[in-house]
């Protein structure tokens, strides 16, 4: 059964910075429910985007796979033969359950679980990568390599779908979508002291980028195109093709 996330229900005195712990794990998919918006949407449509651009005998990355909810998703939607899936993530107690959560839920394609840094993960025969909401959370000065190490590993035609929070300009917009995803949350049962709390806890450990900045460093790295596909206020995907 899924915990109901109270993490920063309580005042803290200081607010320590956001890490994918234990605390975090068992309240991970309400928290990812209730915070960003259109979630249960998007997962879906990922699996059917992959399932497009899946090659067969190539391997499928979820790079940050967290509780493994895009890693679901590939394997239920990907019918090309042999296909194997490597799900990443550096966070032990995540790799953990994801491995319980994935071995409940029956048959499907193979899956490779990692505990690892995705930025010195090697990427080979890859014809899907997805990072999903997991790139803002890489520091901007690895952001360079990583998107060239998926490139460089990636199938002709393959895919990277990067799904992102992101910046908006003018400031207006931004601000708009700012605290329309704040109303969000409200409306999903988070108080004003959680919403403070949780924004200050990941200050200088989610930096989101602008779209085009996305856009231009997917294009700097020899993809053909990197096209917005995916909008829910403030929180985008973006699909990049080799």
């Amino acid at each position: 059964m899924m915990s109901h996330d109270s993490l920063y229900a309580i005042p803290k005195n200081k607010v320590p910075p956001f890490e994918f712990d234990e605390a975090v794990v068992a309240v991970f998919p309400d928290m990812i429910e209730r915070s960003v918006p259109g979630y249960a949407l998007l997962l879906p449509l990922i699996g059917q985007i992959a399932s497009r651009y899946a090659q067969p005998h190539s391997r499928c990355y979820d790079l940050g796979c967290s509780l493994g909810a895009v890693t679901l998703a590939l394997r239920q939607q990907i019918q090309q033969d042999g296909v194997r899936i490597t799900a990443v993530d550096n966070s032990a107690a995540m790799i953990e359950t994801c491995e319980e959560i994935i071995g409940r839920s029956g048959p499907g394609l193979p899956v490779d679980l990692v505990e690892a840094d995705i930025c010195q993960i090697a990427i080979t025969n890859a014809s899907v990568v997805v990072l999903n909401f997991t790139f803002q959370f890489v520091p901007p000065t690895q952001r360079d390599a990583l998107i060239q190490r998926i490139f460089d590993g990636l199938l002709p035609g393959g895919a990277l779908i990067l799904s992102e929070k992101v910046l908006f300009a003018p400031a207006e917009l931004d601000d708009l979508l700012v605290t329309l995803h704040h109303d969000f949350k409200r409306a999903n049962g988070y108080s004003d002291l959680e919403i403070s709390q949780k924004r200050t806890a990941l200050e200088n450990v989610l930096i989101s980028e602008t779209v085009p900045q996305h856009q231009a460093r997917l294009l700097r790295a020899g993809f053909a195109s990197a096209d917005l596909w995916f909008q829910a206020f403030n929180f985008v995907s973006l699909l990049a093709i080799k």
